[in-house]
């Protein structure tokens, strides 16, 4: 992809994910109607409608990409495509049905299973992040970087305290501090602009949840893998990954010492991160 077409689709998805989130905002506060999906998860009229704003401006003015979608039926059509957009159009449903400020609208577009340009726009707060490959990340148009810490003792932590207490650690954390945010975008949105200098969760989370947050972070001098250590890649058939880890980039390789021995439990459910 050439500069000039990927500077046409990164104000392409600019003007989408802005729309999508006046679209939100629209519903924000106002009891929209909701729906229980298959895994228990709830859906709200302000999901689909900010999706089908997405959808029809960026498919609308790019037919030959592909489309993934949290709120749209995958029919794979996009594993054939070079292109194509990724996007979850409300993350952080719950914190938006209680009225929280910590849900985003989060799009990417992937190339060849790597993204390429990326917004994580949380419309209640008006920040507005945003990254593209090769060229850094920002915050608001100003250049961020993710944090230099390289120990983790007293590290800030976005994510559950209840995770890092967990029993199924080969061995204790050290004392970090620790806050949450709904919004696994968000969270590492937050972690590439160093107001956190980590962040983890293992239970599975989605392509959609992870291609524009994963690329800000890196893009900020992050880095993101699975609990093994794995990179993202992205627009593959199975759209889950089992884990996530994301942090600057002194911190990653001291977590993954870590998250290595973590004693995985599909069965338990007892953290919902």
């Amino acid at each position: 992809m050439n500069s000039k077409t990927l500077n046409e689709d990164l104000d392409l998805l600019r003007r989408a994910a802005r729309k999508a989130g006046a679209t939100a905002l629209q519903y924000y506060g106002a009891s929209p109607k909701t729906e229980q999906k298959k895994d228990g998860t709830e859906v709200s009229e302000a999901d689909h409608a900010a999706n089908d704003c997405l959808q029809n401006m960026l498919c609308g003015e790019r037919p030959d990409y592909g489309w993934l979608s949290e709120e749209t039926i995958d029919d794979l059509t996009r594993l054939t495509k070079k292109h194509v957009w990724i996007v979850d159009p409300i993350d952080g449903t719950r914190a938006f049905l209680q009225h929280k400020p910590e849900w985003t609208v989060s799009a990417a577009l992937v190339t060849d299973g790597e993204a390429q340009i990326g917004v994580v726009f949380n419309p209640v707060k008006n920040e507005w992040f945003e990254a593209r490959k090769g060229e850094g990340a920002t915050l608001n148009g100003n250049r961020i970087s993710a944090s230099e810490r390289s120990e983790i003792e007293n590290a800030c932590f976005v994510g559950s305290k209840r995770l890092l207490s967990s029993r199924r650690w080969s061995a204790s954390w050290p004392q970090v501090n620790a806050f949450w945010a709904n919004s696994i975008a968000y969270r590492l949105a937050l972690v590439a602009a160093a107001k956190a200098d980590a962040t983890l969760t293992h239970t599975p989370k989605s392509e959609w949840d992870m291609a524009a947050s994963a690329l800000i972070v890196e893009e900020a001098g992050g880095k993101v893998s699975t609990f093994d250590g794995d990179r993202l890649i992205f627009n593959r058939e199975q759209t889950r990954f089992p884990n996530i880890v994301a942090s600057g980039a002194q911190l990653h390789p001291l977590l993954l010492e870590r998250t290595r021995q973590f004693q995985s439990d599909t069965h338990n459910v007892g953290y919902h991160l």
